[in-house]
């Protein structure tokens, strides 16, 4: 590797911790503010850089990669999913993909037992009449909801994430299902208290909460279509802190506007929120807020920074992504 500074482009803002050290270390290019690049910028930052700092709302495709100059040999992604990154196309050019797994569990899972708590408890609903000074005092039929303790919650996906929201719910006295690619370890099962199902059909139409905390990877979109959402109970809710790709947003659109699905609690979307959602009182939805904490996010740069500066320094980075692993 050279001596002289690797060239790093960041395509957002960034936390300042994160983007002063970033300069101190490398001959950075920082965003001026926080709009996402056009797909023109993008390109001409790949062909100008040795190492490119993309996020989520940035699309590396094979026709972006395929832009790249010679000298672009890493992308460090700034957060852990990398489903908007073609990671076997830029294998194929000899460019390393790295992200930051792990950093954001428990920011997510703390967001994921939210919209639980706000869903079964109709707390937008009650925050919306204290707004608008419509309540007029304690009523006992007023704004009841469901209570969360017994209630069966079923989790999609028992990785990391999965599991912190495992021990949440646990402590709120929520009965663990989960639905994984492999089943767990007899002692991690018994450690978290959770029930393994192998059929996914069969654990939601048990359910009376859907955790969905998959990654989204070829084999995961629309997992939850409309088929899979139409075996869920009629007073079941489900909410969603992964990706909106993994649940059909449409169909479950339909489903609660026609009282089939007794709510949701949405922090991600395919490509936008469906606006009939913004409607429903029994929805809540909030603007992909899961690891949006100081901590995480100073920690998730400095995972970039590790894996960049390893890689400089000639290794593979820590939180190397390959095909193999999606």
């Amino acid at each position: 590797m050279s001596k002289t500074r690797l060239s790093v482009t960041v395509t957002r803002r960034l936390p300042d911790p994160v983007e002063a050290r970033l300069c101190e270390l490398f001959d950075t290019t920082l965003r001026e503010d926080d709009s996402p690049m056009t797909r023109e910028e993008l390109a001409e930052a790949a062909r100008g850089c040795d190492v490119l700092v993309p996020t989520l709302s940035d699309r590396i495709d094979a026709g972006l990669i395929g832009q790249a100059g010679d000298r672009l040999k890493l992308i460090a992604n700034y957060g852990a999913g990398v489903d908007h990154i073609d990671v076997a196309t830029a294998r194929q050019r000899g460019i390393l993909v790295s992200n930051t797994p792990g950093v954001s569990a428990d920011d997510t899972a703390d967001m994921a037992m939210a919209l639980i708590l706000a869903t079964l408890r109709r707390i937008p609903e009650g925050l919306a009449m204290m707004q608008s000074g419509d309540w007029a005092g304690w009523s006992p039929t007023a704004l009841m909801g469901g209570r969360v303790s017994g209630r069966r919650l079923g989790i999609l996906g028992l990785g990391r994430i999965g599991q912190a929201v495992a021990r949440r719910a646990g402590a709120f006295g929520m009965q663990v299902h989960y639905h994984n690619r492999r089943r767990l370890r007899p002692e991690t099962e018994e450690a978290l208290g959770a029930t393994y199902w192998e059929s996914l059909d069969q654990m939601v139409a048990r359910m009376d909460v859907i955790s969905v905390n998959c990654p989204h990877t070829p084999s995961t979109f629309h997992l939850m279509n409309a088929r899979r959402l139409k075996l869920m109970k009629p007073d079941a809710v489900i909410v969603n802190t992964s990706r909106g790709e993994v649940i059909d947003q449409n169909a479950l659109t339909r489903m609660l506007r026609a009282g089939e699905i007794a709510g949701a609690g949405l922090d991600v979307y395919e490509d936008a929120a469906n606006p009939r959602l913004r409607a429903m009182k029994n929805v809540v939805l909030l603007p992909h807020m899961g690891s949006a904490t100081h901590e995480g996010r100073i920690e998730m740069g400095e995972k970039v920074l590790l894996n960049i500066k390893t890689w400089a320094d000639g290794h593979r980075p820590p939180d190397q992504v390959v095909p193999a692993m999606l």
